[in-house]
């Protein structure tokens, strides 16, 4: 019997590209679902599946135990592996495969299409004139203003080089400093998180869900930001604390938060942040551009089959775990 592959992505689905043509040269059996997948659903979904190109899937411990023992490679279609037990799968002998350095630029993108929409109030705009009115808010510059970048990795560095073709002033944050980068690029860096909200007029999330940053934006770090501070969250949902940044946005504390990510996606109907006026909420878009998504499910699909073949894949989570042929 060929082996059976699910795949859980909607933008891979979605997205026409030579992505599908590779999968289907394989001549495995391809199981198709619309994620993201609560951990209800991957469970009903995994008992009798070899390989998984997965999204933001609950994999949880239950869900590798119900998978194993036929689940032999899991390759994750972008670089957030946050739902997935990584742990229970190294234990397990499964190797995690990831796409790093497919989608940089679109995200980056992405963040500054929130935050010019915020500043130029640009849904007011077009809701005014495509109900037949002529209503206009002032608007802000970006040019002079101190954008805070939170997480230098890819993504972060390419905000940054954005950043300047505006006129800003990127100042950064992380474990990890690219010291060579940020001196070619001309990115300060902040001599910590407290000092980074201080100064910056606006700040930009592009780190890791670990359990250090999750609610890393809350009601105390707010208070240690600049009163009216702009918010952009292209990286976790978690990362910024719900009810914190609903209450600030309605004091006026933050005065604008532009977000691609909710802690539940998709957020039910009374979620505090999808109703309110300072706040944007875009549906986890940011990487999905016909170029990214072609990127990332090439990767993706290389990354299945070479490890299915024994071969090594493109990137991999825990390295620490032998990647054999699937017979």
């Amino acid at each position: 019997m060929p082996h059976r592959i699910l795949v859980t992505t909607t933008s891979f689905q979605d997205t026409p590209g030579e992505h599908h043509a590779a999968l289907a040269a394989t001549g495995w059996e391809v199981v198709t679902a619309r994620g993201p997948l609560s951990e209800a659903d991957t469970l009903a979904l995994v008992g009798e599946i070899d390989g998984f190109i997965c999204g933001d899937d609950m994999i949880t411990a239950a869900v590798l135990d119900r998978a194993r023992p036929r689940l032999r490679v899991l390759s994750k279609y972008g670089i957030g592996v946050d739902k997935i037990d990584v742990a229970g799968c190294t234990a397990r002998g499964i190797p995690v495969l990831f796409t790093p350095g497919v989608n940089h630029t679109t995200v980056a993108e992405h963040a500054f299409l929130l935050l010019l929409s915020l500043e130029k109030h640009l849904l007011f705009h077009a809701d005014s004139t495509r109900s037949g009115g002529w209503q206009r808010k002032t608007g802000r510059e970006l040019l002079g203003k101190t954008i805070g970048i939170v997480g230098m990795g890819r993504i972060g560095k390419e905000v940054a080089v954005r950043a300047h073709a505006f006129g800003m002033k990127p100042l950064g944050h992380d474990v990890a400093w690219d010291d060579a980068f940020a001196a070619a690029h001309g990115i300060e860096r902040a001599a910590s998180l407290d000092d980074l909200f201080a100064r910056s007029d606006y700040i930009s999330l592009h780190t890791n869900l670990t359990p250090e940053t999750r609610d890393l934006v809350r009601t105390d770090s707010i208070a240690r930001m600049k009163p009216g501070v702009i918010v952009i969250n292209c990286a976790r949902g978690e990362i910024v604390n719900t009810a914190d940044m609903a209450a600030a946005l309605a004091s006026g504390r933050v005065r604008g938060y532009g977000t691609d990510v909710l802690d539940v996606e998709p957020p039910p109907a009374n979620h505090p942040l999808t109703h309110l006026p300072t706040c944007l909420v875009t549906p986890h878009v940011g990487s999905r551009t016909h170029e990214s998504v072609q990127r990332q499910a090439m990767a993706a699909v290389t990354n299945l089959v070479r490890a299915m073949r024994g071969e090594a894949p493109l990137a991999q989570v825990n390295p620490e775990v032998p990647v054999t042929k699937v017979t």
